[in-house]
């Protein structure tokens, strides 16, 4: 008696995936919150942030009354509660260089420009990822330094509302500013491509060049430093108190960003026309 073959059944068609720019959004900010840096430095940034502008208000507060005329006559709370935004800046840069350079010192931007080539010669997607989740928490940290700092002023009724002139401005500012330094960093990681050269070299932008611009004749320090990377920011916030011509908040700004487009094509150039 012969067997009766019967035919394999068809193997099941596995419908192809196109490559759109939400997937490799996606697949950024799958990499983005895996990284066990990611964690450890969103919270050192945070209690950086909050921690710092809770101290300075609690000093300044104890110490109001040693002030002299013309320490009271400058004194602002807002900025005061937000003196750890330069410390949060110091964390997120570095964050922004490690999340470029790993990609590269890793090799996974290899298996990246292979899954997703167009697109992730852009850099667009990381950016977005690094942008958006920065800005968010950077926001909520935002406020409550301020509101923490505010209460701790408030003992010796030296605090400021949120209505208060510039107080809303300066604590948007300082996510904003925040945010936009950090994603310098991520293009100093891109261009370079390595951590070590871009961490130094984010450094000294915004930590080493001030100071030493301040060194000059005056002749051309005052038409410097208002316009390095750093000052032209913190202006957003009330950082940059000790500048002279200070650009104008949302100037100063504007010109922080200019610097950062110029980065990121620069970064975006290279991707392209260079292996990984």
């Amino acid at each position: 008696m012969s067997a009766v073959l019967t035919p394999a059944p068809a193997a099941a068609t596995v419908p192809a995936l196109k490559v759109t720019q939400g997937r490799v959004v996606h697949s950024e900010f799958t990499k983005f919150r895996s990284l066990r840096s990611t964690a450890w430095t969103l919270l050192v940034a945070l209690i950086l942030m909050i921690g710092i502008g809770a101290l300075f208000s609690a000093v300044n507060a104890n110490q109001y009354h040693t002030f002299s005329a013309a320490d009271k006559a400058t004194f602002n709370p807002i900025t005061a509660s937000l003196a750890g935004v330069t410390f949060a800046v110091v964390a997120f840069g570095v964050l922004g260089v490690l999340m470029m350079s790993g990609e590269y010192s890793t090799g996974m931007i290899r298996a990246s420009l292979t899954a997703f080539p167009a697109a992730c010669r852009s850099c667009g997607p990381s950016l977005a990822v690094f942008a958006g989740s920065i800005l968010s928490i950077s926001l909520i940290a935002s406020f409550i330094s301020f509101f923490l700092g505010q209460a701790l002023l408030s003992s010796h009724h030296l605090n400021a509302t949120i209505s208060a002139p510039g107080a809303l401005r300066s604590v948007i500012g300082a996510a904003l500013y925040i945010t936009v330094s950090g994603m310098i960093g991520v293009t100093l990681g891109g261009l370079f491509r390595n951590t070590a050269a871009g961490i130094a070299t984010f450094a000294a932008v915004f930590f080493v060049l001030p100071p030493l611009a301040g060194l000059l004749p005056a002749s051309i320090s005052n038409h410097l430093t208002p316009y390095l990377p750093s000052n032209a920011g913190e202006v957003l916030w009330g950082g940059a108190r000790d500048v002279h011509n200070a650009l104008s908040p949302w100037t100063g700004f504007a010109l922080l960003c200019g610097y950062a487009v110029v980065l990121i094509a620069g970064a975006a150039w290279r991707l392209r026309r260079t292996d990984a």
